[in-house]
């Protein structure tokens, strides 16, 4: 971790579309102010998947405003945690971060049926991860 008393993370995935902002989307909410919340694609899509933003409405929380983002050296470098979701080899590695790769399947093409499994794995590993910080997860 770094000096700071805030840990940051960072989710990837090749399109930032998906997993990685309904990740994102957990992490903030569920750990408030005590996290600094990043999310990026290797190579970022137009819009954030619709079924994903429907199927995060349903326990919500809104991303309709989101927009996908382009992977940086520089987000990997500021974060503490890096989840990939995907993204392959195209993440860069930089010693004394901790990196977990998350295998979840990809919701791209899939409807919202397809999509709760995997917004709710998610959830459930947002939690844990917020545990292992120390983090108390809001309700």
């Amino acid at each position: 971790m770094s000096t700071s008393a805030t840990p940051s993370v960072l989710f990837v995935c090749v399109h930032n579309a998906g997993r990685s902002q309904m990740g994102a989307a957990f992490l903030t909410r569920l750990g408030r102010d005590h996290v600094q919340v990043r999310s990026a694609g290797s190579a970022p899509a137009d819009s954030v998947n619709p079924a994903v933003v429907e199927a995060m409405r349903e326990v919500g929380i809104d991303i309709s405003a989101e927009t996908p983002k382009v992977l940086t050296v520089e987000a990997v470098q500021s974060s503490d945690v890096v989840i990939t979701m995907g993204c392959g080899d195209a993440c860069p590695y930089f010693p004394g971060k901790r990196y977990l790769d998350w295998q979840l399947d990809d919701p791209a093409g899939q409807g919202v049926a397809a999509v709760r499994p995997i917004r709710d794995e998610i959830e459930r590993r947002i939690r844990r991860l917020l545990a292992e910080l120390g983090i108390e997860a809001s309700a």
